[in-house]
C-alpha cells in the first residue's frame, strides 16, 4: 500500500470501521458496559468453585480447549457449567497458545485434578517430528500466525482417539445429552450449526477442493475428529490452495473442518436449537437450550449478564 494509502486508511477508513462496529455493538456506553463486565468476569473467575466430582463408575466425559491468558476466565467458565449440569465427571485437555502464565494455569488447576495442560513449549517441539516445515510450510506458517488452526493441530498431531474441542465462549445450561451420547460412542465428526455461514471462502472453491458438496453451516465451536484420520498432506494442499485463490481468512480453521466432514460422508451435528450459536437476548436472560456460544453481537450480553446468571 502507497503512503497515501495508508494515510486514507488511518484518517477515514479505519475510524469509520471503528464506528461502524461501535454501534453494531450497542454504542460507546454498552461498550463501556461490556468491558465493565469482562473485568468483573475475570475476577469472578479466579473465585470459582472447584467442580463436582461425580461417581468414580461413571465414565469420564473429556473436553479439549486451546486457551491463553486473554481467554482463560471464558475457559473457565464454560468448564465450571459444563461440570455442573454433566452426570459424568468431567475431564479437560487444555493447550496454551503460547501465553499461559502461572497465574492462569493454577486457576484452571484449582477447578479439578482431572484438567491436565499441555504447556507450549512440548506442543511447539513437536512440530518437527510430526508436522516439517520442509513438508507443510502452510501449515507451520499458518500454525505461527493464525493460533485458530492450533486447534487442529495441537489437539490432534501425532495423537490417537476421538477428541472434542470447545471454544472457550461457551456456557451450558442443561446436561449436553447430545455430546455425552456422541462421546459415549463417537463412530462420526461432530460439529455444531452456525447462524449462518462462515467459511471466508467461497463455496464453489472448497467443492473443488474437497471433490464434493460441502455441507453448510459447520461451525467449530464443537468439534469432534478422530486424530489418526486426519490427512495432513491434504490439509497442507487444502490450506495452500484456499490461501492461493482467496488470501487467508479469519474463518480459514473452520474452512477446514467443513472439507474435512465432507470428506467423511457423514458427521453428527448439534441440534441447532439446543446448542445455539449467536443467541439472542430473550434467549440470554431466560435460556431454554442447552449451550449458548456467544459469537458476535451476543458478547455484550455474554459479558454483561449471561456469566453471572451461569454463576
Amino acid at each position: 500500500m502507497s503512503l497515501a494509502g495508508r494515510t486514507i486508511y488511518q484518517l477515514w477508513h479505519r475510524p469509520i470501521a471503528a464506528m461502524r462496529h461501535s454501534w453494531r455493538h450497542g454504542g460507546p456506553l454498552a461498550q463501556l458496559a461490556t468491558a465493565r463486565g469482562e473485568r468483573a468476569m475475570r475476577a469472578a473467575a479466579a473465585a470459582l468453585p472447584a467442580l463436582p466430582r461425580p461417581g468414580a463408575s461413571t465414565p469420564a466425559f473429556a473436553v479439549h480447549f486451546l486457551t491463553g491468558r486473554r481467554f482463560v476466565h471464558q475457559t473457565a467458565f464454560c468448564l465450571c457449567s459444563l461440570g455442573h449440569v454433566c452426570r459424568a465427571p468431567l475431564e479437560a485437555e487444555i493447550y496454551d497458545d503460547g501465553t499461559l502464565d502461572e497465574t492462569s494455569s493454577n486457576l484452571l488447576r484449582r477447578l479439578s485434578p482431572a484438567i491436565r495442560i499441555h504447556d507450549f513449549a512440548t506442543l511447539s517441539s513437536q512440530l518437527d517430528q510430526f508436522l516439517p516445515a520442509a513438508r507443510f510450510p502452510v501449515l507451520r506458517e499458518r500454525w505461527r500466525n493464525y493460533p485458530h488452526i492450533r486447534k487442529i493441530i495441537d489437539v490432534h498431531l501425532g495423537r490417537a482417539g476421538w477428541k472434542l474441542v470447545l471454544d472457550s465462549d461457551l456456557l451450558f445450561w442443561r446436561e449436553p445429552s447430545f455430546l455425552l451420547d456422541w462421546a459415549a460412542a463417537p463412530d462420526r465428526p461432530l460439529h455444531a450449526t452456525d447462524c449462518t455461514e462462515n467459511y471466508g471462502y467461497s463455496r464453489p472453491l472448497l467443492e473443488k477442493i474437497a471433490g464434493i458438496p460441502v455441507p453448510p453451516l459447520v461451525n467449530v465451536g464443537l468439534c469432534g475428529l478422530q486424530s489418526e484420520t486426519v490427512d495432513w498432506d491434504f490439509l497442507e494442499y487444502a490450506a495452500a490452495a484456499m490461501i492461493a485463490a482467496e488470501r487467508t481468512s479469519y474463518y480459514l480453521e473452520q474452512a477446514l473442518v467443513a472439507v474435512l466432514v465432507a470428506r467423511a460422508g457423514r458427521a453428527a451435528i448439534a441440534p441447532a436449537r439446543d446448542y445455539v450459536t449467536l443467541p439472542d437476548a430473550a434467549e440470554i436472560a431466560r435460556p431454554t437450550a442447552v449451550m449458548h456460544h456467544y459469537v458476535d453481537t451476543s458478547r455484550g450480553d455474554y459479558y454483561r449478564h449471561a456469566w453471572r446468571a451461569c454463576v
